[in-house]
């Protein structure tokens, strides 16, 4: 077999092949001879049609077949001995095919970049520390007595903290507009769902009244169309509730799956919870900075048949995420580019750190993390074998603690600042987030008032029965799925 190499730019790599005509022809002659035996043809007894017919009505078809093989095989045998990394399958394109003649083809296709790994200590790390408190926990009891308030009808004027439901309709000079109406609307009465003014109006108001009450929308209000505009809202109370939060009773503790130990018992569960969800979220945001700094400081071309991978990856990602399947609209590729791109760009670096140092999953490590992903089941010794028995599944558990082993790598050659913070600062990612320009620090006050950020969903999972894994990710996914697809690829 005879090979040359032609670099038609960047990583673009084009082979010209050719496979000596006897090889060539020896595996069509024994193509036709293996199909012969099971030709039916008209005027032939079964198996008995002979070798030229068979050679005549199906030479060229089966010639295109073995040509087809010959180059899939010849390609594979190419890059071997041209030691070249394809980063994606290759266009083949055939130059000759006729009998008695060297089967010829190009395959066109891109190599993987070598990619030099900058200084470490260049990459810098905001490391928040903080503790979970008292303050903190009671906190949280006081979030998950709201959570489950149940709200007894009264008969009376609404008051804060009553919830309101409510039929009304906007308008704007007097026309209804686009979003500016809702029927059986429950309104929390200054809980901030909706404007303060529309909350406010709604104060005084029993059961059966009609109100109209005037809003302003603020200057940065998300729909522009309404932005700084006068509107006036007609109101109709239906109905009137006030809050019934539950005592810290048997029945409370009950509810969140705790039978013994009482108040002691959910604190202490409560503070596990949040200690882990701090751990992760401090880990978490570590990891983030270190990819976001080795994305940063390398610059290297990127095989397009990875991003192009990557992208689709992204969409099917999506389309999943929201549950649409088939019935999902087409999205542009162009949405996903900047984000692949990264993600490719960080997972080629991560490969590099992981052959210059000759990195291997701690085996302990590995195993600690599918013990925590089947702690939650009923019978989590089949998960542990599943994912044991699974070779693609596994892959990705030592991918993942693969690439946790390379960011504490980077984290002990990089620039860490110590940050003191508290538990909320930690998981609002404020203590690590950069500063805000001067002019967004001026205007923060848009007089908007949104709901309450409600962090406990995840910090008591199911009241103190999630696994204590269960934000460990943090935003791992996609960086480990792209390196896992960079290192695969080769």
């Amino acid at each position: 077999m005879r090979v040359s190499v032609e670099t038609t730019g960047g990583l673009e790599r084009r082979l010209k092949i050719a496979v000596p005509a006897e090889s060539f022809e020896e595996q069509v002659q024994e193509r036709l001879r293996s199909a012969t035996p099971q030709v039916r043809l008209k005027g032939f007894r079964p198996g008995k049609v002979p070798l030229k017919e068979v050679r005549r009505r199906f030479g060229k078809s089966v010639r295109q077949e073995v040509a087809a093989d010959l180059m899939q095989s010849s390609f594979v045998e190419a890059v071997q001995q041209e030691e070249l990394s394809p980063a994606g399958a290759p266009s083949l394109d055939v130059i000759n095919l006729d009998p008695g003649a060297d089967l010829e083809f190009t395959a066109t296709f891109e190599i993987f970049p070598i990619v030099d790994v900058c200084d470490l200590s260049l990459v810098s790390v905001k490391r928040p520390t903080a503790a979970v408190e008292d303050e903190d926990i009671d906190r949280m009891v006081e979030r998950l007595r709201e959570q489950r308030t149940e709200y007894d009808d009264v008969d009376r004027p609404a008051v804060e903290g009553d919830r309101l439901t409510a039929d009304f309709i906007g308008r704007v000079d007097g026309e209804p507009f686009e979003g500016g109406e809702g029927t059986d609307v429950p309104v929390n009465i200054g809980a901030g769902q909706m404007l303060p003014d529309f909350e406010a109006g709604m104060v005084g108001m029993t059961p059966g009244e009609e109100r109209l009450i005037p809003v302003t929308f603020p200057d940065d209000y998300q729909n522009e169309d309404l932005a700084g505009k006068a509107a006036e809202f007609t109101i109709t109370a239906k109905k009137i509730e006030q809050p019934n939060v539950p005592e810290l009773d048997d029945a409370f503790f009950e509810a969140l799956g705790i039978e013994e130990g009482g108040e002691k018992k959910l604190r202490a569960d409560i503070t596990e919870n949040m200690t882990n969800e701090l751990n992760n979220a401090i880990d978490g945001q570590v990891k983030r900075q270190v990819l976001d700094g080795l994305n940063d400081l390398h610059d290297f071309q990127i095989p397009a048949a990875l991003i192009a991978r990557e992208v689709q990856m992204q969409k099917a990602r999506m389309v999943q995420q929201f549950g649409q399947g088939a019935n999902a609209p087409e999205l542009p590729d162009e949405i996903f580019l900047d984000q692949a791109t990264r993600q490719v760009r960080v997972g080629l670096v991560i490969n590099a750190i992981i052959e210059a140092q000759s990195f291997e999953a701690d085996e302990q490590l590995v195993r600690e993390r599918i013990e925590a992903i089947a702690q939650p089941y009923e019978h989590p010794e089949q998960v542990i074998a599943y994912y044991y028995g699974t070779e693609e599944r596994l892959q990705e558990i030592e991918m993942a603690v693969l690439e946790e082993q390379v960011v504490d790598h980077v984290v002990e050659s990089a620039s860490v600042e110590i940050v003191e913070t508290d538990y909320e600062g930690v998981l609002s990612g404020i203590a690590v987030a950069p500063p805000p320009p001067v002019e967004e620090a001026a205007s923060e006050d848009s007089g908007v008032e949104s709901p309450e950020t409600d962090e406990t969903s995840d910090v008591v999972a199911d009241e103190a029965e999630a696994p204590a894994e269960a934000s460990s990710d943090v935003d791992e996914g996609p960086d480990a799925e792209s390196t896992d697809q960079s290192k695969d690829s080769a």
